[in-house]
């Protein structure tokens, strides 16, 4: 395989996990302004939610926005923000096998960690213009 076919794949595999973790953090972090995918409440921890000093609703809402700012970071630099939201998503499933719930939830983010990570280190590699 030349030299410029192997580049082209490694940009387009590069783009496709680039963009992905830009709309997939955005959407979810607008959706816990709305709960329109799933009632986001039920996947945190009782543990942590008994500490918190305002409703689960508004932690949400922060989460959200958290969430929003690391799509966009993604979108700016790559490799930072791949690295914001594999940390992120293995919080996310850290926090969910404490719980003993929503396994398969958490499963998913590492995978889903494990991709970002390597979109990360991708972006290292790829001409960025």
């Amino acid at each position: 395989m030349e030299t410029a076919e192997k580049n082209k794949i490694l940009q387009q595999t590069f783009n496709l996990l680039k963009y992905t973790f830009v709309i997939l953090p955005i959407a979810a972090g607008l959706d816990k302004f709305s709960n329109l995918l799933t009632n986001w409440e039920h996947y945190l921890n009782p543990a942590i939610a008994g500490l918190l000093p305002f409703p689960q609703t508004t932690f949400m809402m922060i989460v959200g926005v958290i969430e929003i700012i690391a799509g966009i970071i993604v979108f700016k630099k790559p490799e930072i923000g791949g690295n914001i939201v594999a940390a992120w998503l293995m919080l996310i499933a850290i926090t969910l096998l404490t719980y003993l719930n929503y396994l398969d939830v958490a499963v998913r983010d590492v995978v889903m960690a494990i991709s970002a990570f390597a979109m990360a280190q991708l972006a290292k590699i790829v001409n960025q213009k």
